[in-house]
């Protein structure tokens, strides 16, 4: 679970970086004015991207704002926001079987009203809402359960239960657990890929709500997707069964992060550093078209664990560079950072990319690199 570490010891450049990326993400649940989610995406310059993430509120990157609360002490922030995704998960309009969706609407939640537990969406002749949004991915949810142990409250681990319940429906006979839905509801499509990253979320969440045999199997795969020629995980399996080699640098900093003790697995870091540097951080993929700030952070606090300081800091003046005065942090360094990911909207192609605007997401992941804390303790 997480500890809260002391702010005064954490050392140059890491205390004020903390206090910067805490304090818009404390303005924003202050402004909540009790449980619910904050929006995820910077909007404001128009075009479609501001049409359909208005009003988005991404179930991670609240689990993670909520992770990085936490970690710095204010536990009734950290509650807002765990409290928010609990009344999302029994308020939904169409479901009761645990699941979480990729994004609800930003916004105060209330308990006697579950309307204010909807999807986001957005005005265009007629009311539309985004696929992907409205579809459950089993990482999210993986990291709503997190933070719902992490706070320890009857409510939050019978809420993590209800969504293990769910996670479990997609175990694979062969290995591992498939990602999801996509798509609305009564009859979403299955994503049926394999992903290491949301694998190791499903690893540590299932052992936290005690449900050992679904842990094991995920953990299985992940290890399964080690490669040891190239000393790196693979980022899963492709809907087909396919290793997918592709290089993604959550894939290889998230088994770090969650089990520090398996050695064999430790040059996966080096790895990501001499493949995935640019732009004075690191890539999502390979291609190095700009920094990737989310895990730029992430590899910070595994540098800073390692002892690594100076390479750590490194980093932390690149992101510093990419913050708002607000002190939220861009997801990216260019205005569309590729990842070599599908959304699963359109099946085949890689459509997943970062755009170089304030995010939830990479803010909560700096504060915790600066704060010395991870969602895997």
């Amino acid at each position: 679970m997480l500890a809260a570490p002391a702010l005064i010891a954490a050392g140059e450049p890491w205390t004020p970086l903390a206090l910067r990326a805490l304090a818009p993400i404390r303005a924003g649940v202050a402004a909540l004015g009790g449980p619910g989610l904050l929006r995820s995406w910077e909007i404001g310059r128009g075009g479609d991207f501001d049409r359909v993430q208005a009003e988005a509120a991404f179930t991670y990157d609240n689990a993670l704002a909520g992770f990085a609360l936490l970690a710095a002490g204010d536990r009734d922030g950290a509650w807002c926001l765990a409290e928010g995704l609990r009344l999302a998960q029994t308020q939904d309009r169409s479901y009761r079987d645990g699941r979480l969706r990729n994004a609800y609407a930003a916004g105060r939640q209330f308990a006697d009203a579950p309307a204010s537990a909807r999807p986001p969406g957005w005005w265009d002749g007629a009311w539309r809402e985004d696929a992907y949004q409205v579809g459950s991915a089993v990482g999210p949810v993986a990291f709503a359960m997190l933070l719902w142990t992490a706070m320890a409250e009857a409510p939050f681990l019978e809420a993590a239960r209800a969504a293990a319940d769910w996670c479990a429906g997609f175990r694979v006979a062969d290995g591992g657990f498939a990602g999801g839905v996509i798509g609305h509801e009564p009859s979403p499509a299955a994503l049926r890929w394999r992903s290491t990253e949301q694998n190791i979320d499903l690893a540590i969440a299932f052992a936290r709500v005690g449900r050992q045999a679904a842990a094991a199997h995920a953990a299985d795969f992940v290890r399964a997707m080690w490669e040891p020629a190239e000393a790196r995980f693979v980022a899963g399996l492709t809907p087909s069964g396919a290793r997918n080699g592709h290089s993604a640098l959550d894939a290889n900093l998230f088994p770090l992060l969650a089990w520090p003790r398996e050695a064999r697995f430790a040059p996966a870091l080096d790895w990501v550093l001499a493949r995935h540097g640019a732009a004075g951080g690191l890539d999502f993929d390979q291609d190095r078209d700009g920094a990737w700030l989310e895990g730029t952070a992430q590899a910070a606090l595994l540098l800073r664990r390692l002892g690594r300081e100076a390479e750590a800091r490194g980093y932390a003046a690149t992101i510093a560079r990419h913050m708002t005065g607000a002190g939220w942090v861009r997801a990216a360094s260019v205005p569309a950072l590729t990842t070599g990911l599908e959304t699963g909207i359109t099946p085949g192609v890689a459509d997943f990319t970062y755009p170089d605007r304030a995010h939830l997401g990479a803010t909560a992941w700096v504060a915790l690199a600066a704060l010395g804390a991870s969602p895997f303790d």
